[in-house]
């Protein structure tokens, strides 16, 4: 029988489901299963489901199996948004543009902020976020493409970049930034509003473990106020 030990399955599993093999609430094999097809004990499947566990990626039950969570428990802290949901609720219909797509050398500052190596490539999106005919939101996105290779065959054009994640790809920490901002000409334009005009900013970056997933700058239609629940 294999020596791995508990900390090397429970990469193991994490690795599959950042790859998407195992997507956001889906039941994964179980432990008999997961043990003879990594040639270890059972016991040793057991430590690596509970860690997980404890961290807010699975979700465990007797006679229920395991899942993948379908929103990790630390998101509690923040709910990260769907931008197609805020619009719907909104009373109008959501629409989106993919505006640039491209697998480029990031400026400095984000392949800081992505942890990645200068001249790593990451996949660079900018999205016009619709309600209606009315521009609703202007979001310039960098994704680590190590960290969530399967973006590149996600159909973006379909499914904004903020729900394909959210729905994809688990996450277990993050930061936000929430600001006011006097806008470029260019994106305030975008967004129908007069240049320097201080509309409201998110700035956000999310990690799985010790890899950024994305980072991104989102800027709201002027006027656009924040809600949320305790």
């Amino acid at each position: 029988m294999s020596s791995m030990s508990h900390q090397t399955i429970r990469k193991a599993v994490l690795d599959r489901i950042q790859s998407g093999e195992w997507p956001l609430g889906a039941l994964i094999p179980g432990e008999v299963e997961l043990a003879e097809e990594y040639g270890c004990a059972r016991t040793t499947v057991n430590r690596a489901l509970r860690t997980l566990a404890e961290e807010g990626l699975v979700v465990r039950k007797r006679k229920g199996g395991t899942r993948i969570c379908a929103m990790p428990v630390r998101q509690a802290k923040f709910e990260i948004p769907i931008i197609r949901e805020q619009v719907e609720a909104g009373g109008s219909t959501y629409g989106h543009r993919v505006i640039t797509r491209t697998v480029t050398v990031p400026p400095s500052e984000i392949a800081e902020r992505l942890s990645i190596p200068s001249e790593a490539e990451a996949l660079h999106l900018t999205t016009l976020h619709m309600a209606g005919e009315e521009p609703y939101a202007w979001e310039d996105r960098w994704v680590n493409v190590q960290a969530v290779p399967a973006i590149a065959d996600a159909p973006l054009e379909t499914i904004s970049a903020n729900e394909w994640l959210v729905q994809s790809v688990p996450l277990s920490s993050g930061d936000v930034r929430f600001s006011a901002e006097n806008a470029s000409k260019a994106i305030a334009e975008t967004l129908g509003a007069e240049a320097n005009t201080a509309l409201f900013r998110i700035d956000r970056t999310t990690w799985l473990e010790d890899q950024t997933i994305t980072t991104m700058t989102l800027y709201y239609h002027e006027g656009f106020q924040l809600t949320s629940q305790l």
